[in-house]
């Protein structure tokens, strides 16, 4: 996610920029699944923190990409 974001930030075009955060989406969403099957497993540590962290950086990812959208 992170790299993604920082790529993004180098971005050639808006439509770059917006598709660089949507593959970090991508890479949220693939830790997101992650998380919850360590979170069903019972010998795991608690992830509520790190599930809570990580809706956290999807809703500042999807806000972004809206906004960007929007100008």
């Amino acid at each position: 996610m992170g790299a993604n974001s920082k790529e993004a930030q180098n971005a050639e075009s808006k439509a770059d920029f917006i598709h660089k955060l949507k593959i970090a989406i991508k890479e949220a969403d693939e830790a997101e699944y992650w998380l919850f099957l360590c979170e069903a497993h019972k010998s795991y540590p608690d992830c509520k923190e790190l599930l809570n962290d990580l809706e956290e950086i999807l809703k500042r990812l999807n806000k972004i990409i809206a906004t960007t959208k929007g100008n």
